[in-house]
């Protein structure tokens, strides 16, 4: 038995059904990345990250609970770091991207739920993800109906903090995220059994705002006319980034903004020019849901802008930096957690539109794709709003729904394939 056969029987995984992953995960990826032409040097790190994204990083959380820290597992964007960071805690996202959780999920689950919370909820009961067997404890967010209820699951036998996030961003809405936040604090002490002082919260809060500039600046690479890296690429970054040691991520991104940088002085596009450039919108694409990118950028397109949990929402705005007191930095966290992150879940939500209307024109898009998993009824009922707002910009713009089958993937293609040619015989 290797070293991570016996690291996952260690932690009461099911081998048989893993090792079933392990294999389809492979051919998956090269189909995906390795067939890509001229890609970046820099992507070899991220490569070898999804070679063994179930060995390497869990080994080390495992080693870090050795020497006595806390492994705490979250779902959503609107959980902040920092506070976990501040505890000598360690942050993982945890699996919830791929068809191969859905039907372990669907045996407490109703069919007819978002495939991500099916897939999440399936990965942990079908003990078939490392993350999370490794998790002291899962923090999660009432961001919708579907999770609030798939938390309570989860909760019967790991230990699960719950953040209520208001529904609307009114003056007592945001007193109470401020509330929500400095009780978290306290849920971290206690379960971390370190205090955190306001040098502890300050310093994470650097921490995670580095990591959220070099996430900013790979951004800013794909707003050149040279486009140097693919979406599928930024894409498998973002989704590495909610797993990877935070001060790790941020060097190897930086080192990779060098080469992207050089690459568009030198005029090094992984793109024809005249290349349909889209943005992507809506629902979150967990690790290893790489579809659409992949259609888009197999049909002639190329994707440079995602805004979505896996894309913009994560890293846009940092927090504010050298607080005094933690009253002032639960009020800094709330500006950038809740003031600034424009989910379908708040009421009403003009925002998120003006912030896809914005990126749009900063990124020069051609068309938008506004992609949403089935069953998630946030964001498919607020389509509404979405599609005739950018309809009325002039923005061409295309609905999709989907979900983590490939049996529709020839049909997406077809309209994918469709909707590039329209864009392309108006330029």
């Amino acid at each position: 038995m290797d070293k991570n056969h016996q690291m996952w029987s260690d932690l009461g995984m099911d081998l048989d059904k893993h090792d079933l992953l392990c294999a389809a995960l492979p051919g998956a990826y090269g189909d995906v990345f390795l067939t890509q032409e001229n890609r970046p040097q820099g992507m070899d790190y991220f490569n070898m990250v999804a070679a063994d994204i179930h060995g390497i990083r869990p080994a080390e959380l495992i080693q870090a609970q050795k020497e006595g820290r806390k492994v705490i597992g979250t779902f959503c964007v609107f959980v902040p770091d920092e506070v976990i960071i501040a505890a000598n805690g360690i942050v993982t996202g945890l699996c919830g991207g791929s068809q191969f959780w859905v039907p372990e999920g669907e045996k407490v689950l109703p069919a007819n739920t978002c495939p991500l919370i099916k897939a999440s909820v399936g990965a942990r009961l079908g003990r078939t993800c490392p993350y999370f067997r490794i998790a002291d404890m899962f923090v999660g967010e009432t961001t919708c109906d579907g999770k609030k209820k798939a938390y309570e699951i989860l909760s019967e036998d790991v230990k699960m903090h719950i953040m209520h996030l208001p529904h609307g961003k009114r003056p007592q809405d945001i007193a109470a995220w401020d509330k929500e936040i400095l009780d978290f604090v306290k849920v971290m002490e206690d379960f971390s059994g370190n205090k955190i002082d306001i040098d502890k919260l300050n310093q994470a809060i650097h921490i995670v705002n580095e990591k959220r500039k070099a996430l900013q600046r790979l951004y800013n690479c794909r707003k050149n006319s040279c486009v140097p890296i693919s979406g599928r690429d930024v894409l498998l970054i973002m989704q590495i980034a909610f797993f990877d040691d935070p001060e790790r991520l941020t060097a190897q991104v930086n080192s990779l903004c060098e080469e992207l940088e050089k690459r568009i002085k030198e005029d090094v596009s992984i793109a024809p020019k005249n290349a349909p450039r889209i943005l992507i919108t809506g629902t979150p694409m967990a690790v290893p849901n790489w579809k659409m990118h992949n259609i888009v950028e197999t049909s002639g397109g190329i994707v440079v802008c995602e805004e979505n949990c896996t894309g913009t929402r994560y890293f846009t705005n940092t927090v504010k930096e050298n607080n005094k007191t933690m009253e002032e930095a639960a009020s800094a966290l709330t500006e950038r957690y809740f003031n600034n992150i424009h989910c379908a879940c708040f009421t009403p939500n003009p925002e998120r539109i003006d912030d896809i209307l914005r990126l749009a024109k900063e990124y020069q898009v051609d068309g938008i794709l506004n992609v949403n998993l089935k069953f998630c009824n946030l964001y498919a009922t607020e389509n509404y709003f979405v599609e005739r707002r950018l309809k009325e910009e002039g923005y061409k713009v295309l609905s999709l729904e989907t979900d983590y089958e490939d049996s529709d993937a020839e049909q997406l293609r077809t309209r994918v394939s469709a909707f590039l040619e329209m864009i392309e015989a108006n330029k």
